[in-house]
């Protein structure tokens, strides 16, 4: 059987509490899960507090995952774009500019502004002549996170 969707996306964070503004304030997701989560990975015990995202409620919906290590503090740096591994996340929005305004008020690096014309179509796996429109941000964390909407 085939792949149908993305069920979530799980993405580690030093503080929850400097992330999460970012996902709810800028992007608009609510939270619909807190919780302090405990998983045995490879004979350990982890304690993490996970905070589950979403859009839409849903069986089939993806949502987001914000997780922040309780046992052991992560550590690391975020995949630089176009780099081995997955290097952003790509979501669709109805108003790119609202993001955008939200995004400056609210300090958050800005890699790329919104594109004006937008791109054509066929790479998002559509028929020539539509147009999207981007922009790529960094979270608190500093993943880079794309932005995209159908503007034709």
């Amino acid at each position: 059987m085939p792949v149908k969707n993305i069920s979530h996306i799980a993405i580690g964070v030093r503080d929850m509490d400097a992330s999460l503004p970012f996902w709810t304030d800028v992007v608009g997701l609510h939270v619909s899960l807190d919780a302090t989560e405990e998983f045995t990975m490879a004979g350990k015990l982890t304690r993490r507090r996970g905070v589950y995202l979403r859009e839409k409620e849903g069986p089939n919906e993806p949502f987001i995952v914000l997780d922040e290590g309780l046992s052991t503090p992560y550590e690391g740096e975020p995949t630089p774009l176009f780099q081995i591994g997955v290097h952003h996340f790509g979501f669709w929005v109805d108003n790119l500019d609202a993001i955008a305004d939200r995004a400056r008020a609210a300090g958050v690096t800005i890699v790329t502004e919104p594109s004006q014309a937008g791109v054509d179509t066929p790479a998002y796996g559509e028929p020539s002549g539509g147009r999207v429109r981007s922009m790529f941000v960094r979270d608190p964390d500093g993943n880079t996170v794309q932005f995209d909407q159908r503007v034709s």
